[in-house]
């Protein structure tokens, strides 16, 4: 399939497009505005001639988050603009940098979309972060001569694989691109073999490895634990569960609650139409729960916390003691491990790490990554982290470890951009 083959197809898409749109409109009423932005129509006004730079949702805006600070303190006469496709991503944005940045949805990869937001924003240098490949917006910038940068890259080899069964579409997309900077060789040899041109490659590392965490926000955390009176309860974290894992962490609970009557779950799902359902699983349950969003009080009765809020994962993190990650129970892939470990928390999660493998094989071989299968495998672990704190401590500083000895990625991928920015 050619990209011809693939606009066309794209086209006659629509009508299912706009279903699912409906459908998830209906689950999550935030994807029903703004539905001129996905065609490039009734957009904000945007600044041209600076950076645009995509990140798809929430986690993709965290990740971009320090390359994009830095860029602004490197450039500031050049304006910034970040797109997503989600309404979270939308959210986590703006909670991240106010007005300081232009923001939109990313048009659909239709061509005269494509075409229409760019004459409107007028890039000099476009940058996408992870695997957002998308061949029409990445061919109108390479028609318009503006240098496009897939950031932070990373491909899984099933990825791989998918990208692999359509090779006349992936192999000239991959060539327009003027910089792939990969998280690892392994990674960088698959675009490679994928078609991008050896010369556009490097490996800069991962950047969600140079995340600094500020230390009012751990200060904040234990302010509100004292205030609780929770000082010296065991809380731990399951944070970015999806559909499937709530109950298995539930159980896990109630099993920890045998054996630590006073323990206290924060529970977090990943996407926001599940707020509501997850709370009332957690009421049918029987655990006294109380909602974040509702500025609800943690008495001494309180056995979870729904973590309902956006923006405040990090801080959600800095109130646990111990870390279990989600998306891993299920085969979503798994999330970010490395926020907890930053934070110094030891950490947990499932078998399912596609997403994250060597990050997953970095923590796992320094001895602070737990791997738990199952609601008796996470009752233990959790249990464990109290029963012996001395081991709790040992992981906690070995993610830190594991963190410090991986950093600089951002530092190489801002020389690159810097490159395409100045050349």
């Amino acid at each position: 399939m050619n990209r011809t083959l693939y606009t066309l197809l794209l086209h006659l898409a629509l009508p299912l497009i706009a279903l699912r749109l409906a459908w998830r409109a209906w689950k999550a009423p935030a994807y029903a505005r703004r539905l001129g932005e996905r065609f490039a129509i009734g957009l904000p006004p945007l600044e041209p001639d600076g950076i645009w730079v995509h990140a798809v949702s929430v986690g993709e805006s965290i990740a971009a988050a320090p390359m994009i600070r830095a860029l602004r303190e490197r450039y500031p006469r050049l304006p910034i603009t970040v797109t997503c496709m989600t309404p979270t991503g939308s959210e986590r944005i703006r909670a991240l940098f106010g007005d300081s940045v232009g923001h939109c949805y990313l048009p659909y990869d239709l061509p005269w979309a494509s075409a229409r937001f760019l004459r409107r924003l007028r890039p000099r240098l476009a940058v996408i972060m992870e695997t957002e490949l998308w061949p029409n917006h990445i061919h109108q910038c390479a028609r318009r001569g503006v240098p496009l940068v897939l950031a932070n890259a990373r491909l899984s080899e099933r990825s791989a694989r998918g990208y692999g069964r359509f090779a006349r579409l992936t192999a000239p997309m991959l060539a327009e691109l003027n910089l792939i900077a990969a998280q690892t060789e392994v990674e960088a040899e698959r675009f490679r073999r994928l078609g991008a041109r050896p010369g556009c490659v490097q490996v800069t590392g991962s950047i969600k490895y140079d995340l600094r965490i500020d230390p009012a926000l751990t200060a904040r955390a234990a302010a509100l634990r004292e205030a609780w009176g929770a000082t010296a309860r065991p809380v731990w974290i399951a944070a970015s569960t999806h559909a499937g894992e709530d109950e298995v962490v539930l159980d896990a609970h109630r099993r920890l609650r045998a054996q630590l009557p006073d323990a206290l779950l924060i529970l977090v799902p990943r996407h926001p139409e599940r707020f509501a359902g997850v709370h009332e699983l957690c009421r049918r349950a029987g655990f006294a729960t109380v909602r974040r969003s509702q500025d609800e009080a943690v008495g001494a009765d309180t056995a979870v916390l729904l973590g309902d809020t956006m923006g405040e994962l990090l801080f959600l993190y800095a109130l646990a003691d111990v870390a279990f990650v989600g998306g891993s129970l299920v085969p979503n892939g798994g999330h970010n491990l490395l926020e907890p470990a930053a934070l110094g928390k030891p950490v947990l999660a499932g078998p399912h790490l596609f997403n994250f493998l060597e990050i997953a094989e970095h923590l796992r071989g320094a001895g602070a990554l737990g791997t738990v299968a199952d609601a008796d495998a996470l009752a233990d672990a959790l249990a464990r982290s109290w029963r012996d704190p001395a081991q709790a401590r040992r992981m906690a500083e070995a993610g830190l470890g594991v963190l410090r000895a991986n950093q600089g990625a951002l530092q190489r991928l801002l020389d690159g951009l810097g490159r395409l920015i100045e050349g």
